[in-house]
């Protein structure tokens, strides 16, 4: 009950932006991370205006330490390892890092810390507008969020080393 109010009360708040003006942000997508037990550990809510898009993460019951989040390619999330959201999202053909100078890609994001209670919180603006997020979102096969067990390098191809998927979610439009 816990989890469902706080992850609940989380995904409000960005979605309860009020939708009026150029400026305020309305909810492009969300996606409910389950783990391999197919237990929901947290939320995922992409939120954008006309020139930018946020991407909030917020997870529990997780392990302590620091663990790569990526942007997957396939919006599917087959247990137990979530091998079906294929490669991370790569609109533009980039190599993977956030410190490779030859990266980075739309699937690239920052580590996702977690406390010694198992709890975490991201929040990242994505490159690029609203629009091409969107477009690069929501393409024919979907996309997903995917949790890994280690911390990602930031600098390895094709996924910085972060190790087996932990966590997935299929983002929904809206």
């Amino acid at each position: 009950m816990k989890l469902a109010i706080a992850l609940a009360a989380g995904t409000l708040a960005l979605s309860g932006c009020a939708a009026t003006g150029a400026n305020s942000k309305t909810a492009i997508a969300t996606a409910a991370l389950r783990n391999a037990g197919g237990s929901e550990i947290g939320t995922a809510v992409v939120a954008g205006k006309a020139n930018a898009a946020t991407l909030r993460v917020t997870v529990v019951g997780l392990p302590a330490g620091v663990h790569g989040i990526h942007l997957h390619a396939i919006g599917r999330c087959d247990t137990p390892d979530f091998t079906s959201a294929g490669p991370h999202l790569n609109p533009h053909g980039k190599q993977h890092g956030r410190e490779n100078p030859a990266g980075t890609h739309l699937g690239d994001l920052p580590n996702l810390v977690i406390d010694s209670a198992g709890r975490g919180e991201l929040s990242v603006e994505l490159p690029g507008t609203r629009a091409a997020n969107e477009a690069a979102l929501f393409d024919v096969d979907g996309s997903a969020i995917v949790l890994h067990a280690k911390a990602d390098d930031n600098v390895t191809d094709p996924s910085g080393n972060s190790g087996p998927r932990i966590a997935c979610g299929i983002l929904i439009r809206g």
